[in-house]
């Protein structure tokens, strides 16, 4: 077992097997101190030999309570503008970027808030993310929202300067191609949500496209 102090996912990784072998292995992270407060760890979901994959930037409440990512409102968000754009799911893997649910609480068991991960969290949770891309190989990486993108493109990425265009860059030593878009819980926060949520299916469109 890595000693406590370890601060990274690769001393967790398994030497072979794919997905299946990934997922119980990541069940037993603790690469980051994020393990500690979570229920479980969150992995991705989905077939192996998806065309698209959907990046996020991690589990939220309740994807942390039932161990399965984008199963909350902006899961179901995101599940009726693939629908409205033309996306078969079972094309699809979805995961996110960070595999532990970062919160915090106003009182002492009040609800939990979403906090964002660090750069130093992300990077910590990069290899996971780096062994699913390798095994998945999607034709497409989706990215929604900013942590997405920072994880997969750097500290200066963002996502109102390139949503909904096509990147072609390397990912982890492989060249990959990527559309940013906004990430749903955006969409649910918004003050205009129509439009948020038309902004959002219209990125989306254009992945629908390239998939055909």
């Amino acid at each position: 077992m890595p000693p406590e102090d370890v601060y990274g996912a690769e001393p967790f990784l398994p030497s072979r097997g794919g997905l299946p072998a990934l997922r119980r292995a990541a069940a037993g992270c603790r690469g980051c101190p994020l393990y500690r407060d979570a229920t479980q760890t969150v992995f991705g979901a989905g077939s192996g030999d998806a065309r698209v994959m959907f990046v996020g930037e991690q589990p939220g409440d309740q994807e942390d309570r039932q161990g399965k990512p984008f199963v909350g409102p902006a899961g179901r968000l995101l599940d009726r503008a693939l629908a409205d754009a033309g996306i078969d799911p079972s094309d699809a893997y979805v995961t996110n970027a960070v595999k532990h649910f970062k919160f915090t609480r106003a009182e002492p068991r009040k609800r939990r808030i979403h906090k964002a991960p660090s750069l130093r969290e992300m990077t910590a949770c990069g290899p996971w993310l780096a062994a699913e891309l390798a095994l998945v190989e999607p034709e497409l990486i989706v990215v929604l929202g900013a942590t997405a993108g920072k994880a997969l493109l750097g500290s200066g990425f963002k996502v109102t300067q390139v949503r909904g265009t096509v990147l072609e860059e390397e990912i982890h030593g492989r060249p990959e191609r990527l559309l940013p878009t906004v990430h749903p819980s955006s969409v649910l926060r918004a003050d205009d949500r129509d439009a948020a949520y038309q902004g959002l299916v219209t990125d989306l469109e254009v992945a629908a496209r390239i998939l055909k």
